[in-house]
């Protein structure tokens, strides 16, 4: 099988790249693409949305159309899937699933797709494993790690920064978003190889994992 993965940013990306590789087998090939943030899902579905704007939930409606009607020359016996992993933030889940869900019913052809919702956000996949954030990070704060629940809405790449960083989020925010986006995506290459697949403590890791297992049939 084949899955073209969406994700909203670059340390998504590199997090992916080193993460699907080991749900998925090398029986089955994958392409991460990443974008330059969530954006918001446009009111006009059918309309054609600027492709200036490299955001992801700008873009998704085009991008599932095409691969709609990419997937249909699929042969039969190596089918393919769409995987959008976007960040819950402080949405409503069940609210932010529906809309997802409703874009996906306005395309036609509808490619095989699965939306896989970072909750809070795609930090929260390396706070479900703390045996590899500290096999990565050995002077990581205890605790400040065991102070996160799981999949809560609390701030979860701060909290990740509170436990690694020098002087804490407050002190990387200072730095610019820019500077932000590097350091996440040095804890993607550096805690990611380290993360038990079978033993993560985060929902919606589970839940990623879980789908694409059950389109590969490995489940």
């Amino acid at each position: 099988m084949h899955f073209e993965i969406l994700v909203e940013d670059q340390s998504g990306k590199r997090a992916l790249d080193i993460l699907v590789p080991r749900i998925i087998g090398r029986e089955h090939t994958f392409k991460v693409h990443s974008y330059k943030g969530i954006g918001r899902i446009p009111k006009d579905l059918r309309g054609t949305p600027d492709p200036t704007k490299r955001f992801l939930l700008d873009q998704l409606s085009r991008l599932l159309r095409g691969y709609g009607k990419t997937f249909e020359g699929y042969p039969r016996h190596y089918p393919a899937a769409v995987i959008v992993v976007p960040d819950l933030d402080d949405r409503c889940l069940k609210a932010f699933r529906q809309e997802l869900l409703q874009l996906l019913r306005s395309c036609s052809p509808q490619p095989k797709a699965r939306f896989c919702i970072a909750i809070e956000e795609g930090e929260a996949w390396y706070m479900g494993d703390l045996a590899a954030i500290k096999a990565a990070y050995p002077h990581a704060k205890e605790s400040v790690l065991h102070s996160y629940l799981n999949d809560s809405i609390c701030g979860t790449w701060e909290k990740l920064a509170d436990a690694v960083y020098p002087g804490g989020s407050s002190s990387l925010a200072r730095l610019g978003w820019q500077s932000v986006g590097k350091v996440k995506s040095e804890w993607a290459e550096r805690i990611s190889p380290h993360m038990d697949l079978e033993n993560n403590n985060s929902p919606s890791f589970c839940y990623f994992r879980g789908t694409l297992r059950e389109l590969t049939g490995i489940l």
